[in-house]
């Protein structure tokens, strides 16, 4: 008949943490518990065996041989025990994800941080898809989506990620030959860019349209220059001294920093839109899912 029973684990346990550290204290800041809960766990496991496990010196302990060979035996079987949780919690993190975004969004935000998801989760496929917030999200060919609106995806549910800001932007050599930009009505002389799929249901200026208004500037004609259907080719078309763009304040990087680009007026304006993460319901109850999610969550809140 086995000697083992529960309090009898609960023994065995504490005594492999303490006969790896060779101290109580360690041994007890390793399992959480007090140092005096492992002394007396050690002494009842002690009781029940019929033998001593330490020799208990001043300041220190040490194994009788009887102890060492239960520890040799213990600490083996339980770190055979955490091996094989890790694995099978690996494999409840394998498999694919099909994960959605904005094409700026997933080039210039998330692709730089999808190393630390790879260490985070080695086993598990990212399937990326790069789709403009033209494309319909009812059809629900994602586990995650990330997308720049209002919030309201019918069917769906949400989860905000953050806010988006919006400013004017352009190259120094834009401004040579040309009246200096002090106020938005200069902005008569400058050719304009546009991203026609600025967020989810905006018209083809409303980058434009939702700045000035915000700032009260004087109405005048925006609907002029280059258009381009991805944030980036505008920022890119902006770069080249093309035009004056808006910039999203989330998608820039050092192009301020580096003097790639000047931000010719000082107000920045909220649009009233943000980034959320989109799932259908009952998605979230998939472990790599929401592994997904809350690792895109985290993420918000890392420096730089």
């Amino acid at each position: 008949m086995s000697r083992l029973n529960g309090a009898m684990h609960g023994g065995l346990h504490v005594f492999a943490a303490a006969a790896r550290c060779l101290s109580f204290t360690q041994a007890a800041g390793e399992l959480h518990i007090t140092t005096g809960a492992v002394s007396q766990q050690v002494k009842q496991l002690e009781a029940r065996l019929g033998f001593r496990l330490f020799h208990r010196h001043h300041r220190r302990l040490s194994l009788t041989a009887e102890g060492q060979r239960l520890a040799g035996v213990v600490i083996e079987a339980y770190g055979q025990v955490d091996q094989e949780i890790e694995r099978l919690s690996r494999s409840l993190m394998s498999g694919e994800i099909r994960l959605r975004a904005l094409p700026s969004f997933l080039a210039r935000w998330l692709m730089p941080r999808l190393p630390r998801l790879r260490a985070r989760l080695p086993e598990l496929d990212l399937r990326l898809q790069a789709e403009d917030s033209s494309q319909s999200l009812a059809n629900g060919d994602f586990d995650l989506a990330i997308d720049l609106g209002d919030g309201i995806y019918p069917g769906m549910r949400t989860t905000p990620l953050m806010a988006e800001e919006i400013f004017p932007v352009c190259a120094p050599s834009l401004l040579r030959g040309r009246p200096i930009l002090h106020r938005p009505s200069d902005l008569a002389w400058y050719p304009l860019l546009h991203d026609v799929t600025a967020w989810r249901g905006s018209s083809d200026h409303a980058e434009w349209e939702s700045y000035l208004e915000a700032i009260g500037a004087p109405a005048f004609n925006v609907q002029r220059g280059y258009t381009f259907n991805r944030h980036d080719l505008t920022m890119a078309a902006a770069i080249a001294g093309m035009g004056v763009a808006i910039a999203r304040r989330t998608l820039l990087s050092d192009e301020l920093s580096s003097g790639q680009l000047i931000a010719p007026f000082s107000e920045r304006v909220a649009t009233g839109k943000q980034y959320v993460i989109i799932h259908p319901p009952g998605a979230l109850d998939d472990p790599r899912i929401r592994a997904v999610h809350d690792w895109l969550l985290e993420e918000l809140q890392r420096p730089g």
